[in-house]
């Protein structure tokens, strides 16, 4: 029996456009009639039917409500639209940085190679019938499709009048391996159900030394936990902690990746990861219970990570930064050296006095995965990171969450090889003191003011683009909240220029760099239906050794304060205190 294909008319529908990270609105918005179709055919469009002929795309996600459905439509209208096979993760489940390894690794039993991907996510935000769902197309390279390809789906969703779709295609059963085959007017159609994990660990243990980080997990002397919030990271953290690594079983947490994750916020940060932060020790309630030595936690995809010690929270920022420091020695990967390093500008400047020591090539962009891609795919850059809970490195084009708890195991293991045995462990806490004591601490925090009025948002952007043009003006209202705080010795609007492709992104935040190395940034952060949101940076360099111990909200507190003058924030936005403080 041959499908047939169907040609189904269709009107546009408003505010289609894909961020940096697909398209992300409610589940009620997607399952509207024609709604997902529409994207779905915008992209094939952008994609021109030349590419989309033959392809090979692989179509999965971190499981979320909805997920199923979509999977069993973009299979139909892909077969309609001539792609040649689809390859669709066991139950639909791949994490993003598994879909970028499988796109760049992965090679079919007829020997395909995957063109690019369509990865069903919104990443760390809530799941479930009222939550939140997400679709994104990644290229041949395993990274995200550049602007020039989002913004032509975009276009392409505002002009659609029809799709195709093979409606009599019956649903693919995706919860066994296997290969499905189908004939169309054009051929063969297949779809290969695979195993989520085996591609992803083999990559990982391409990477690091597992036996050495089986030899500190089997030590009686170290304890370890990891939380995946219900999301697609369960799909690899029992294969790889427990079955490579020998961890315990009762050290996975919210290992079983679930629609709704669970009702929880699957953002692994101090706020939502509360069960993980609770058990590590830094609770509100000191419990009786010894917190183990390490933990950590994943978000809804497992792009993201947070890393903690035994009653110790590692900064994103200075997680980068200490992974680059010591990747050379304790990750196998990285053992002839690296090619260079590179941070979202917001992200405190750790990583640029690590890259200034080891003399790396040093690179500082805009919020967004895509720019760390270019200086990969160019030779440029080995490791990388964002404040926003992301690293990762040139292995694929994504941020890999438990790629960065395999460091950090990695480094741990490293510095205790000739140690298990003896007294004492070094700790998680040991290793980042010592990097403060080397490379001096940047303190650091992040206040978000949310739901802003929009239009104050802009008025208080615009006041302080205009308050740089004057230094002097400047330093007279910094010396005025604070005279202990260094004087400001530059003072822009972040613009990126990018080595590789030549493109230039303006407006990427406005910052004022102190001389003693510290910095303020203030960026607008997605205009929605709900307003603005204001996210204010504050970084206060210490190279006194002496000095890094301090309590971070108490070292911090001069420059937060004129931080709070220099723009006039309450004046502005009426608010007296943010919204969330990381």
């Amino acid at each position: 029996m041959v499908f047939k294909v169907s040609k189904v008319s269709t009107t546009p529908f408003d505010g289609q456009k894909p961020g940096t990270s697909g398209l992300r609105k409610k589940v009620k918005v997607f399952i509207q009639p024609h709604y997902l179709q529409n994207f779905v055919q915008s992209t094939f469009n952008a994609l021109t039917p030349e590419k989309v002929r033959g392809a090979t795309l692989v179509v999965s996600g971190d499981g979320r409500y909805y997920s199923k459905d979509a999977i069993q439509i973009i299979i139909k209208m892909s077969a309609a639209n001539g792609v040649r096979r689809v390859w669709v993760g066991q139950n639909g489940l791949l994490s993003t940085p598994a879909v970028s390894a499988v796109i760049r690794e992965r090679v079919g039993a007829d020997g395909s190679k995957a063109t690019g991907a369509f990865i069903l996510t919104a990443s760390h935000n809530p799941g479930g019938p009222h939550e939140d769902f997400g679709i994104k197309y990644n290229m041949g390279n395993g990274g995200p499709a550049p602007e020039a390809i989002t913004d032509n789906i975009f276009e392409n969703t505002k002009t659609i009048t029809e799709y195709l779709i093979a409606d009599d295609l019956p649903n693919v059963d995706i919860s066994a391996t296997g290969i499905s085959s189908f004939e169309g007017p054009e051929g063969q159609f297949d779809v290969d159900v695979f195993d989520s994990a085996s591609d992803y660990v083999k990559l990982m243990k391409s990477i690091f030394d597992f036996k050495l980080i089986r030899k500190l997990l089997s030590s009686p002397k170290f304890t370890f936990c990891y939380d995946a919030l219900h999301g697609v990271a369960g799909a690899y953290a029992n294969r790889i902690f427990v079955e490579e690594l020998g961890a315990q079983e009762s050290s996975l947490l919210n290992c079983v990746p679930k629609e709704d994750f669970g009702g929880g916020h699957p953002d692994p940060n101090l706020t939502y990861a509360k069960e993980l932060v609770a058990r590590m020790g830094l609770g509100k309630s000191n419990s009786e219970v010894e917190p183990p030595e390490f933990g950590a936690a994943a978000d809804g995809d497992a792009d993201r990570n947070m890393i903690l010690g035994k009653r110790f929270f590692v900064t994103p920022s200075d997680s980068v930064a200490i992974i680059a420091a010591n990747a050379v020695e304790a990750i196998p990967y990285f053992s002839s050296g690296l090619k260079g390093v590179a941070r979202s500008m917001p992200t405190s400047a750790a990583l640029d006095v690590v890259a200034k020591h080891l003399n790396l090539k040093f690179f500082e962009v805009p919020t967004g995965w895509k720019f760390f891609g270019n200086l990969m795919d160019a030779g440029m850059c080995s490791i990388c990171g964002e404040e926003s809970f992301g690293t990762g490195s040139d292995h694929i084009r994504e941020k890999d969450g438990i790629w960065a708890v395999l460091a950090w195991l990695s480094i741990l293991a490293f510095k205790n090889k000739d140690n298990l045995n003896g007294n004492k462990l070094v700790t998680v806490e040991d290793i980042v003191r010592q990097h403060w004591a080397t490379y001096g601490r940047h303190y650091y925090t992040r206040y978000d003011y949310e739901n802003v009025d929009a239009g104050a948002a802009k008025d208080l952007m615009a006041y302080l683009v205009k308050l740089q043009s004057s230094l002097n003006e400047i330093n007279t209202i910094v010396k005025g909240a604070r005279s202990d705080v260094s004087n400001v010795v530059n003072a822009d609007e972040f613009e990126y220029k990018d080595p590789v492709d030549g493109s230039i992104s303006k407006h990427q935040g406005i910052r004022f760099l102190f001389e003693d190395g510290s910095r303020l940034v203030f960026r607008l952060s997605g205009t929605g239906s709900e307003g603005a949101t204001i996210r204010l940076y504050i970084e206060q360099y210490e190279k006194d050794s002496s000095k890094t111990g301090r309590d971070s909200q108490e070292a911090l507190a001069p420059l937060v304060e004129v931080a709070l003058k220099l723009s006039k924030m309450q004046e502005f936005t009426g608010r007296s205190a943010p919204t969330v403080i990381t």
